[in-house]
């Protein structure tokens, strides 16, 4: 069966951009994430983009359980970058919310990972930074498409009907 060139060239994408996402992983790497780990940082990043969610909307939004969710926490909460709050909704629950270190921390860390970009994209013709703006941007509404059509079914039917 032959493929469409359409889905060819969707594939030659996908595989060009898994290959840059690949060097990207090792050139921002560069950047230290220390003290935190690859998870604690998606945790981070999660809690920057859905301030005050609970335990569990945190372990869904990593894939993890919450019980090793709360370890994780426990460790971001040691070293000053998470809080843990009472949730106005529950007295059972509380809420997680990034501290004033916990945002100093990614603000810096993507000024870090920023100057290593910069040097990597200074080296591309004008013409291809452009492109590359506009291919990126279109990547991330994509992206950010998806993650709301999962994050709406991980709420569930009533949480879409309310």
């Amino acid at each position: 069966m032959a493929t469409s060139p359409r889905h060819e060239k969707s594939d030659d994408t996908a595989r060009v951009a898994t290959a840059a996402a690949e060097l990207l992983e090792t050139l921002l790497g560069r950047a230290s994430t220390a003290p935190v780990s690859t998870s604690q940082l998606r945790a981070l990043f999660l809690l920057e983009q859905h301030d005050g969610i609970n335990l569990r909307t945190l372990a869904d939004g990593l894939g993890s359980t919450p019980s090793s969710t709360s370890r994780l926490c426990d460790r971001l909460d040691a070293v000053g970058f998470v809080e843990r709050l009472p949730s106005a909704n529950s007295r059972r629950e509380l809420q997680l919310r990034l501290s004033g270190r916990g945002r100093a921390f990614l603000v810096d860390l993507r000024a870090r990972r920023e100057r290593e970009m910069a040097v990597v994209i200074a080296r591309m013709p004008v013409e291809s930074r452009a492109m590359l703006l506009t291919g990126l941007e279109s990547l991330r509404s994509a992206t950010a498409s998806l993650a709301a059509e999962a994050a709406d079914a991980a709420r569930g039917p009533q949480a879409r009907t309310a």
